[in-house]
């Protein structure tokens, strides 16, 4: 599969020059073109031989290569990149969709593995196991009080899919310990958040990235929603940094008509590569609105300027990352893997939206900065668009190249967060501890709610805003939260929720106050 990312070319002067060495070559008798070609692979493995073979202490030579494949590949682009075995392990993991394990959510707390909450029908919840639950012993190996990193953990729990382990857990509700015996199974890793209902025909649906189950997986909540009699459809791709091209090319398809173009892709050679959709789009006809900020990038991008160049749907939210650069990965036989940029991605209008990175790659990645100094994510007017970079959509609707896709509706950052170093602070892990936390001292305060009640006890209490101004001050963190209390609500009520009834409650309390969303259900205001 192409991995779709952001990258770009090399400097102008190595391009010349390597025109120049070129032409000299191309006169050359064949048995010299190859040892030209080759001179160079040749030096370095001389190289690294010799100090294999020659130096005098001892070194890894692996390290010395890992260094000089990173060297090579920053002179290209910020997204054409080496990628260590370790890492590539978990990335492919998780772009792949699944794993082979015992099913939990857990955090450490206090030195032990405690469960924040089993995966709804995995091994673990049909063995027995709760929330609260500490598990002490995997097997013979000691967990708790170990201080272990999260891989070491993860590598003790996984294992080859109906292998059995044995676990030993101390439940504190019981104030006593049992025994578990769970048998891994694949544990899916969703790339879609939550579809569900946001207004009377109005269906949502987040993507959290594109991997090979994403179409599969927003096929199945997009088909839950029409039966459920959608008009309008909210496709969420704020935060979404990208993945599988071709994911985030199905799910256009389902909107668009037989023999729309999608996207196109143009490599080195100029050689373009039109797709288009199909007849097979089961929301050809309904409303169709992309949320989109700062962080949606890549695969994003894609299907939100198919959407938008095909005048298909509304953009709502702020200007994208800007990544228009399609990657191929190779891997190696240390389980390690290169991605290079192989082409550059276009909409359908004929824009790139790639941005620039002439200036190298930490001033391209710390570009969102200067997008808060000249006030971009706060108003619409202060985004830069070239008008050499302008395009039309069929129906005469003005879009611009060049760095990004501009939404059609602007929601400006405040709107939706207030206070940014608040709202920045609640979508960090800090309020999921907080909750389970509160949520360990006394499971018994929320057992046998309805999902209503509940909502009607967060509401009328201010103990929780209460505990958490607290512990936020115990964590040193100096801020102000009274002046966002309702923010503060909304996203403890709508922790407690994910914790207590599963991730969809989580998002029917977020999303209920969502700028964007609003903004869709009451356009005038």
């Amino acid at each position: 599969m192409k991995f779709n990312s952001k990258y770009l070319p090399i400097v102008i002067g190595a391009t010349l020059a390597l025109g120049i060495v070129l032409g000299s070559v191309m006169n050359a008798p064949a048995d010299d073109q190859f040892l030209a070609k080759n001179y160079s692979k040749t030096k370095l493995n001389k190289l690294i031989d010799f100090i294999n073979n020659e130096y005098v202490d001892s070194i890894n030579t692996d390290s010395i290569v890992n260094l000089t494949v990173d060297n090579i590949l920053s002179k290209l682009d910020p997204h054409s990149v080496y990628i260590p075995p370790s890492e590539q392990a978990e990335v492919a993991e998780s772009m792949k969709g699944d794993f082979v394990g015992i099913g939990i959510n857990f955090y450490m707390y206090k030195d032990s593995v405690a469960i924040i909450k089993p995966v709804e029908n995995g091994p673990s919840a049909r063995a027995g196991l709760k929330s609260g639950d500490r598990i002490l012993f995997a097997g013979k190996t000691k967990l708790y009080g170990r201080k272990l990193p999260s891989d070491s953990l993860f590598s003790k729990l996984k294992g080859l899919q109906g292998s059995e382990i044995e676990l030993t857990v101390f439940r504190k509700s019981e104030q006593k310990k049992l025994k578990f015996k769970v048998k891994r199974d694949v544990i899916p890793i969703k790339s879609v958040d939550a579809s569900l209902m946001v207004g009377s025909n109005t269906g949502y649906i987040k993507i959290n990235r594109f991997a090979e189950t994403t179409f599969n997986e927003f096929k199945t909540g997009l088909t839950n929603l029409k039966q459920k009699g959608i008009q309008s459809l909210v496709i969420d791709l704020r935060d979404n940094g990208g993945g599988y091209m071709e994911e985030a090319i199905a799910i256009a398809d389902e909107f668009l008509k037989d023999k729309q173009l999608i996207v196109f892709t143009k490599n080195k050679n100029g050689t373009t590569e039109k797709t288009y959709a199909t007849k097979a789009g089961s929301f050809e006809t309904g409303k169709v609105y992309v949320l989109i900020n700062e962080n949606s990038a890549s695969a994003s991008e894609i299907l939100a300027g198919a959407i938008q160049d095909n005048d298909r749907g509304t953009i709502v939210g702020r200007r994208s990352f800007g990544k228009g650069l399609v990657q191929r990965e190779m891997d190696f036989n240390d389980g390690s893997a290169v991605r290079l940029t192989v082409a550059r991605y276009y909409t359908p209008t004929g824009r790139s939206i790639q941005k620039p990175y002439k200036k190298g790659n930490e001033d391209y990645f710390k570009e969102s900065e200067s997008r808060v100094k000249s006030g971009e994510l706060y108003a619409k007017d202060s985004i830069k668009v070239a008008d050499s970079l302008k395009f039309k959509t069929p129906k005469g609707k003005i879009v611009y190249g060049g760095g990004g896709i501009v939404p059609d509706v602007f929601v400006p950052l405040e709107a939706e967060h207030g206070n940014e170093n608040v709202a920045y602070l609640l979508q960090t892990g800090i309020v999921g501890h907080f909750v389970f936390e509160e949520l360990d001292k006394n499971r018994d305060a929320f057992s046998g709610l309805k999902f209503a009640a509940f909502l009607e006890k967060m509401k009328t209490t201010d103990v929780y805003f209460k505990k958490f101004k607290n512990y936020i001050f115990m964590t040193g963190l100096d801020l102000k939260l009274d002046k966002t209390r309702a923010l503060v609500d909304r996203y403890i009520t709508a922790e407690f929720a994910r914790q207590l009834y599963g991730e969809m409650y989580y998002y029917d309390v977020v999303l209920k106050e969502d700028a964007m969303i609003k903004k869709i259900l009451n356009p005038k205001k």
